[in-house]
């Protein structure tokens, strides 16, 4: 549950809301594909050979990969700022302290 907002805390989006937002699904695979599509990027640019590209057909498969994972991780980040996760209403509102239920 969520504290009401007061002079002590001085946020102003609910915790809940925040969270959804970080833990989003969609920032996580970004993050993920972030990450290795920037190692693969490095490798595929500094630490392939001829023979590695001969191996794989004849394609440099660690930096064509890597950049498809940047591309992906970007779809990702573009998706979560264009389409936001929003809590449901009834959690963003004060539910701090409603302990004795539904009031008439």
């Amino acid at each position: 549950m969520t504290e009401p907002d007061g002079p002590a805390t001085g946020h102003s989006a609910p915790a809940s809301t925040t969270a959804s937002r970080l833990f989003d699904l969609r920032t996580i695979l970004a993050l993920m594909f972030g990450v290795y599509g920037i190692v693969l990027l490095v490798l595929g640019l500094f630490s392939t050979t001829q023979a590695d590209i001969d191996k794989a057909g004849g394609w440099n498969i660690n930096l064509d990969t890597g950049i498809a994972m940047l591309v992906l991780a970007v779809f990702f980040l573009t998706w979560v700022r264009l389409r936001p996760v929003k809590a449901p209403a009834a959690e963003i509102e004060g539910t701090a302290g409603d302990t004795a239920g539904p009031s008439h």
